[in-house]
């Protein structure tokens, strides 16, 4: 009475058994291929599939910038970068593998099939791309320094935009950017044999071996030159409800010469100027000019430094008229000297001339008694 029940039992151990075998061979075999730590795919198990061609070629990316490359300082702009792959096929390779199972017309029909797919090696696929900056004048805006793309086929371009912000005091002359680009590429593909149908897949279809690759493609642009104005030296005081003149220098650290050049001033309470304007000339490389300015402080004028905005207005070389970034002239107030006031020397003037008249008044009464006496001496 036991055995049948034995014999029913592991049956249906065999027969669990047996389909686990056969998901787990169909899961290894219509799966996708999995990367691997090394960039390379894990495909599934060579029983499967059978390779006929073996290409050679890979895709190849060059970067470029599309319009202007050279850029001002102070400026914040985006930069439009062109992703074009030059990849191509050196040839293909025809390898010594057939299947015994099917007539040899046949199989040359599916092994030309295979070097059509082979073609596909020169396609960038998965783009990641970054650009960076090793100089401390440039500055890539985070939120767009990766930029992405799906796939990329020989010949063919992809625009990708980011955003830059050049320092105000970066000298002028050529800068590299770096642009690393990871991608994916067909390594080889494989055909997949009569079993991989067997397993009830219809149809003739492709295990594929993809590669990861890291390239940095250079970025190259520039930085104009230009004039770039800084203040040397503030000469002058300037005391609490007092006017004087502040000689301020200005000199041309850039690169080229500035014409016509003048300064504008704009000062706030508790500081006035009476010239707003100074015309400085033509500035060359290296040199400096002084704008006398003539400033007052009102009386109620704190003691402490304070700020007066300047800019410089200029032709530069190429006739444009441009403007400087802002420069602060800091000036210092001093406290007053201590002073008699108006009222008090008044004051002072009516005491004497009121001491003057009692002190004359007692001089007559003392000569007018004196006087009497000797009379009544007579």
């Amino acid at each position: 009475m036991k055995k049948p029940q034995q014999n029913t039992l592991q049956k249906t151990v065999n027969t669990f058994a047996a389909i686990a075998v056969l998901l787990s061979v169909l899961s290894i075999t219509v799966s996708p291929a999995l990367g691997s730590d090394d960039g390379s795919f894990l495909i599934p198990s060579r029983g499967y599939s059978v390779d006929y061609y073996r290409s050679y070629g890979e895709p190849t990316l060059r970067a470029s910038i599309t319009g202007d490359t050279e850029f001002e300082r102070g400026e914040y702009a985006d930069i439009h970068i062109k992703i074009a792959n030059i990849g191509s096929i050196d040839g293909f390779k025809r390898l010594y593998a057939n299947q015994n199972s099917i007539p040899a017309s046949q199989e040359e029909l599916i092994a030309l099939a295979e070097m059509k797919e082979e073609k596909d090696c020169t396609t960038a696929k998965g783009i990641k791309a970054n650009l960076t900056s090793e100089s401390d004048y440039i500055h890539v805006e985070p939120t767009t320094s990766l930029q992405t793309a799906d796939e990329l086929e020989t010949g063919h371009t992809q625009d990708l935009k980011f955003s830059i912000r050049i320092d105000s005091t970066a000298p002028a002359g050529e800068y590299e950017l770096k642009l690393p680009v990871n991608y994916e590429y067909q390594h080889n593909a494989l055909t997949e044999t009569s079993k991989v149908v067997n397993l009830g897949i219809a149809g003739t279809g492709y295990t594929r071996e993809y590669y990861t690759k890291n390239v940095v493609l250079p970025i190259h642009i520039s930085i104009k030159k230009e004039p770039l104005f800084e203040i040397s030296s503030v000469s002058g005081s300037l005391k609490q409800g007092s006017t004087n003149t502040i000689n301020v220098t200005y000199t041309n650290t850039g690169e080229t010469t500035a014409e016509d050049a003048e300064v504008r001033f704009v000062s706030l309470k508790p500081l006035s100027t009476s010239n707003t304007i100074v015309r400085l000339g033509t500035i060359g490389q290296g040199e400096s000019r002084v704008a006398s300015l003539e400033i007052s402080a009102d009386s109620e004028a704190l003691v402490k430094n304070y700020s007066i905005d300047s800019e410089i207005k200029y032709v530069d070389d190429k006739g444009k008229t441009e403007l400087s970034d802002n420069m602060k002239v800091d000036v210092p107030v001093e406290k007053a000297e201590s002073k008699i006031s108006t009222t008090v020397i008044i004051g002072i003037l009516f005491a004497l001339v009121f001491i003057y008249q009692i002190i004359k008044m007692l001089r007559n009464r003392k000569k007018n008694s004196e006087n009497a006496s000797g009379d009544e001496n007579d």
